[in-house]
């Protein structure tokens, strides 16, 4: 968007780099003011009603994704690990949907591409998730070339944290084990974690670079997995780097968490 004008200066839409945190904002904007700001959960419905329409493809195989649109008629059929986060945003909208057909059908929305994301992790030698994964003639959540690799990304164990807290599923709660799992057995080197030069031959190495978010965000998600006391999701709102912020109380000159 150019802060000049006010106005795109491009067309491609994605839930993965450069627009995921817009879109996870509005839900969580319209939650961390207690329900109060109108304005955040309207853009957030338009655009989660967009989304399901223009962007939410099924493949072959049966598996549910976001493509991503280079314009409204031009989708590419290609997944990014920085898009499942969706899984959480879809949750959240869920869990505090008031009409039951919609609340059923955006958790389903939730869960389907929560399952793809965990294909696209046990697809791979290193039952890690590469950094972009198609959908063709030629692969279903794997990759054939290129973006093979894995940053540390928190995402994926994201998503399932959300629906773990939010549905009391077990097999949430698994899938966080086996992703945490499969990081320490390929990711620890020497003095800490590295990202992996290829998820589907790990044996071709790391990148020698632990990313911040890797504390901040992965290890955190799957910590809080295993705790259910902390951080309780109606007492605190998480923000893009999992730093929680306690939720707004209009009855209160303070917000409803206490901040210890």
């Amino acid at each position: 968007m150019s802060p000049n004008t006010g106005t795109f200066t491009g067309s491609h839409v994605s839930l993965g780099a450069l627009g995921d945190s817009f879109y996870e904002y509005l839900i969580k904007s319209y939650l961390l003011t207690n329900k109060t700001d109108s304005q955040a959960i309207r853009m957030h419905k338009e655009a989660s009603e967009a989304i399901q329409k223009h962007m939410v493809f099924t493949s072959k195989g049966g598996l549910r994704y976001l493509a991503e649109l280079r314009s409204l008629n031009s989708p590419e059929h290609k997944m990014g690990h920085l898009a499942c986060f969706a899984p959480g945003m879809f949750g959240l909208e869920a869990i505090h949907e008031t009409y039951p057909e919609r609340k059923a059908k955006v958790l389903q929305l939730a869960e389907d591409l929560a399952n793809t994301c965990h294909e696209s992790y046990i697809r791979s030698e290193s039952k890690i998730g590469p950094e972009m994964f198609y959908f063709n003639d030629r692969a279903e959540a794997i990759t054939i070339s290129g973006e093979k690799g894995y940053i540390l990304r928190p995402e994926v164990l994201e998503g399932f944290f959300y629906l773990w807290r939010l549905t009391g599923n077990q097999k949430y709660k698994d899938w966080v084990w086996d992703g945490i799992s499969a990081m320490d057995k390929y990711c620890r080197v020497g003095a800490g974690f590295a990202g992996l030069k290829n998820v589907y031959k790990p044996a071709e190495g790391h990148d020698d670079v632990q990313q911040s978010f890797f504390l901040a965000e992965t290890l955190k998600y799957a910590y809080l997995t295993f705790d259910n006391t902390a951080i309780p999701l109606d007492k605190y709102v998480f923000n893009t780097e999992a730093h929680p912020f306690p939720i707004w109380n209009p009855n209160s000159d303070s917000v409803s968490a206490k901040t210890e």
